[in-house]
């Protein structure tokens, strides 16, 4: 009985090591996004540029994204879960707050072609029969599907196989039970850790010394050093993800990464408000096709510091973020209270 009751309150408490990922995973993207939304200039050989270029397609390129998408799976087994517990139809609920995530997506990819919302409303339609299937059978298809998919570099396709495995690793409670599985987490980080490095190291051995010259033999030597850095992405990723829980561990660390925590709980809003912030930068300061590398870094960490703050300030008086509260009105059909009570500020 009391393994039940425990079960029950696992399913209404709010799982803060997501809010963390999400987070990270949010900070990682923008600076990919930013590069092609302000049409930054190829760098010159043998800069800071250069070198900041191979950085990017190394360790950020294809990372970040996998671990948004591994979260939005495992968002999509906790919401139905949560919402069936309560009496609520899950499945239901899921498809409205898909619609409604579809059409926040439609209005952003006029801006932001290429962005990841309507391929997430998609993807989880397609994966909404996978929700009652066997632990182990999503557990195996996912990787199965993951390592085809990446071995040939479709990245749009190891989407998918992604959420999958976030769908797998929710039926597992993974997130649910880090503090009893701190070995576990030790030993798959160490694993990532390894294989990463290896995959880094041959990845590395492409990586061209002159981009985008118009050769035919740079254009071949960079195409495949950015197909090996898609293939190598879920091994990288988990690397990462792995070394933030571990770090999570640590009351220490969760004190001083908790504004990373308030920018994953406000997680559309920021991803949305990353954009905008692109724009106005890039229309006030006069950035589009005028910035390098180097400096879409620059503003990456200036957008940084706006969302950190404005995400802290915000849910230390408001419940949801801006877009969040709207995504939950029109999922529910309810409207929530947006302030905190005076209790709940303490």
């Amino acid at each position: 009985m009391g393994g039940v009751c425990k079960e029950a309150m696992d399913v209404t408490k709010r799982i803060d090591v997501l809010d963390y990922l999400r987070g990270f995973a949010l900070m990682g993207i923008i600076l990919v996004n930013i590069v092609p939304l302000l049409s930054a200039k190829l760098p010159a050989p043998h800069t800071m540029d250069a070198s900041y270029w191979r950085f990017l397609y190394l360790f950020v390129e294809g990372r970040f994204y996998t671990i948004f998408t591994f979260l939005f799976g495992v968002g999509f087994y906790i919401f139905i879960t949560r919402a069936n517990a309560k009496g609520r139809n899950g499945y239901f609920l899921f498809l409205r707050r898909i619609a409604a995530l579809f059409i926040i997506g439609l209005i952003h990819v006029r801006y932001h072609p290429g962005e990841a919302l309507t391929v997430y409303a998609v993807c989880g339609i397609l994966i909404l029969p996978f929700y009652k299937a066997n632990k182990i059978v999503n557990l195996m298809f996912g990787i199965i599907m993951l390592i085809v998919f990446a071995l040939f570099s479709f990245k749009l396709f190891m989407v998918l196989p992604l959420m999958l495995l976030g769908i797998a690793a929710g039926q597992f409670h993974v997130f649910e039970r880090l503090s009893n599985n701190r070995n576990k987490v030790v030993l798959f980080t160490t694993v990532m850790f390894a294989l990463s490095a290896l995959g880094l190291i041959y990845q590395y051995q492409f990586a061209p010394d002159i981009i985008g010259n118009g050769s035919i033999a740079d254009y071949r030597v960079t195409q495949e050093f950015l197909s090996i850095g898609i293939s190598i992405g879920p091994i990288v990723s988990a690397f990462y993800v792995g070394l933030l829980v571990l770090l999570l561990q640590s009351s220490f660390f969760q004190k001083v990464l908790s504004p990373l925590k308030s920018y994953g709980r406000m997680a559309l809003t920021n991803y949305i408000l990353q954009t905008a912030l692109i724009y106005l930068a890039g229309t006030a300061l006069n950035l589009f096709n005028n910035i390098s590398y180097l400096e879409s870094l620059y503003l990456c960490i200036s957008i940084y510091i706006i969302q950190l703050i404005f995400s802290t300030v915000w849910l230390h008086l408001i419940r949801f973020g801006p877009l969040e509260w709207i995504w939950r009105v029109v999922t529910y059909l309810e409207i929530p209270p947006l302030r905190k009570t005076t209790k709940e500020y303490k």
